[in-house]
């Protein structure tokens, strides 16, 4: 499935942060054994687009120790924001959990590491090959509290079946793309397949936008909106945010998406009853199962603007791993880390999530998918998740919850950047 492509190190040393809510509904499962001598098995919990490389990564740890066992189960991304995050502050949380890169949620390392409810890794080998560019979504104060295989991508993944039945190919603009949707929805096919009960959905469509509609023309809109001399309402989001009413107006989402979760969005897709889903390319694995041949899905970027060189893409690292700082096991936690961080572990980790290594002993090899998002790491046409350098962890719930109002007809688009912008600057 890898392809001999490399990716510009330049840009993606600029690309930095995640998305702070990527996460599926996994069934819980274990890996049970017999009991370790160092204690017991160590308990481990991650998100549902994390499973392919985090299981493979421990079942081939433990083939190597005959001494290591672990636990590992699975939880809901809203789940986590709350569950988890309360057992981190009692002391009884997993010894090896998910976190989020970055800033902008409750379960962020940013969050999390002022909070000291996670183990410092800044002595482990693998946390020198972070690339500059990347430090702010491991790092707090300088030290290193995070491990993620690589970076990201956002946009739309697509059924390459449904598109051929309505005689249409990835579009490139914006109008170009309600043209496509126009004609899948004339096949009977849902254009856009949107699961908006599950909360995390809400933000992707724009994110996906923003980079077009905000950073394309005002690159430094982070460092503005920190100043004080920028806002949500009085900005590129407007438009991006009219946007994603307007294919809503048009009836190009499946019926109530607010009543729609995830998991029927990802199985509309993958049977090409939808044509596409806008999504991060982590969760790629669960459309593929929910689609007759891995090959009839593919991924392009979804353009925001009707000017082909002013649309940017979204990317960011994502979804990691991290220890309690209250683990009784952190010595063997802290093993399996470094086992992590080796070449060859992290770039299975990052093809089995169809992401971009963090970095690897040759240029760094992406799954097929991927290679329409290249040219614009290339030139320089790619910003992180959004969340990454929001200052709190409340901008992000009102972000889901506004995006859900919306949908609902509850609030106007002004409204619901305003209510952004007051939750923005909210100071602890």
């Amino acid at each position: 499935m890898a392809l001999d492509q490399s990716v510009s190190r330049r840009r993606l040393l600029q690309l930095m942060g995640g998305a702070a809510a990527v996460g599926t509904l996994a069934a819980c499962g274990g890996n049970s054994g017999s009991s370790s001598s160092s204690g017991g098995q160590l308990k481990v919990i991650g998100v549902g687009d994390q499973e392919a490389g985090l299981r493979k990564a421990l079942d081939e740890y433990k083939k190597a120790h005959s001494d290591f066992d672990f636990n590992l189960s699975f939880a809901p991304a809203d789940q986590v924001q709350t569950a988890l995050r309360t057992q981190l502050a009692g002391g009884n949380a997993p010894d090896i959990h998910v976190v989020y890169p970055g800033n902008g949620s409750a379960m962020s390392m940013a969050q999390l590491s002022k909070a000291n409810l996670l183990t410092d890794l800044s002595d482990q080998s693998w946390t020198q090959k972070i690339p500059t560019g990347f430090k702010g979504a491991f790092q707090n104060d300088g030290k290193t509290y995070i491990f993620s295989p690589g970076s990201s991508m956002l946009g739309a993944i697509y059924n390459k079946k449904a598109f051929a039945t309505a005689g249409v190919e990835p579009p490139t603009t914006w109008s170009e793309l309600l043209a496509v949707c126009e004609k899948l929805k004339a096949k009977g096919i849902v254009p856009i397949a949107l699961g908006a009960q599950t909360p995390w959905i809400t933000q992707l469509i724009p994110y996906a936008l923003v980079p077009g509609t905000v950073y394309a023309k005002t690159p430094d809109f982070d460092d503005k909106m920190i100043a004080g001399q920028a806002s949500f309402a009085d900005s590129g989001w407007v438009d991006a945010m009219d946007k994603y009413l307007e294919l809503q107006k048009k009836g190009f989402f499946n019926a109530n998406p607010n009543g729609t979760t995830y998991e029927q969005a990802t199985s509309l897709v993958g049977t090409g009853k939808a044509g596409m889903a806008v999504q991060v390319s982590a969760v790629l694995p669960a459309f593929r199962k929910a689609s007759p041949s891995p090959d009839d899905l593919g991924m392009f970027p979804f353009p925001a603007t009707d000017v082909a060189a002013d649309n940017w893409i979204p990317g960011g690292v994502v979804v990691g791993i991290a220890i309690s700082a209250k683990s009784k096991k952190a010595d063997q936690a802290r093993k399996f880390f470094e086992y992590c961080g080796q070449p060859d572990t992290l770039s299975a980790w990052a093809e089995a999530v169809a992401c971009v290594p963090l970095y690897s002993d040759g240029e760094p090899k992406v799954d097929p998918v991927l290679k329409p998002f290249l040219p614009y790491l290339k030139d320089n046409k790619a910003v992180p998740f959004m969340d990454q350098r929001w200052p709190n962890a409340e901008v992000q719930p009102t972000h889901f919850a506004v995006v859900q109002e919306l949908l609902g007809g509850k609030t106007t688009v002004q409204d619901a950047l305003k209510k952004m912008d007051e939750a923005y600057r909210k100071t602890a």
